[in-house]
């Protein structure tokens, strides 16, 4: 069986990556690790920190919908 896997933060970007994907027999973490970094190498500056800035809004809301506050919101509590 082969192992078929897009990598990388492409599918949070909304933008292909070239067409590379991954095919393994096996499990191996190093070569997925390469095929990360390599992906991570090919992006500009720009589309690092766009990525940056969309994961780090996903992570906040998220934090939102779970009920978790910003840290001055708990503190102002106590």
């Amino acid at each position: 069986m082969v192992k078929v896997e897009v990598r990388g933060m492409a599918g949070a970007m909304g933008k292909s990556m070239g067409g590379n994907i991954l095919k393994l027999k096996k499990h191996n973490e190093n070569k997925e690790i390469e095929f990360e970094l390599n992906y991570l190498k090919s992006l500009t500056i720009e589309q690092r920190f766009q990525m940056m800035f969309k994961k780090t809004q996903e992570m906040l809301n998220l934090s939102k919908r779970s009920g978790y506050r910003k840290t001055t919101q708990i503190i102002k509590r106590i």
